[in-house]
């Protein structure tokens, strides 16, 4: 879990592991949200095409609008998170050295 602290005199390599398996935990997450709204978007763009705005069909709105919003958030809840992560590990191995 990420929010867990790290244990006293855990070592260098230790934290190194953590951070690692932190950061892979958090980009697949994140990939398969992208996944997910990326492919879902154009999966369900039949289903939608039965609502309109303004005279466009809402899967338009969704792949031109939506998917690329969704994207820019994914984008800054990693560099977030990250940074998180990175101040948390950087902590805990100043206090290992």
């Amino acid at each position: 879990m990420p929010n867990e602290p790290l244990p006293p005199r855990a070592g260098a390599e230790a934290a190194r592991a953590a951070h690692w398996r932190a950061t892979r935990r958090l980009t697949a997450v994140l990939m398969v949200l992208w996944l997910c709204t990326g492919f879902g978007t154009v999966y369900f763009a039949r289903e939608l095409s039965h609502f309109s705005l303004f005279g466009w069909p809402l899967s338009f709105y969704m792949a031109a609008q939506g998917a690329s919003l969704v994207s820019l958030a994914i984008i800054a809840i990693y560099a977030w998170r990250m940074h998180r992560l990175d101040r948390r590990y950087q902590a805990g191995a100043r206090e290992d050295a």
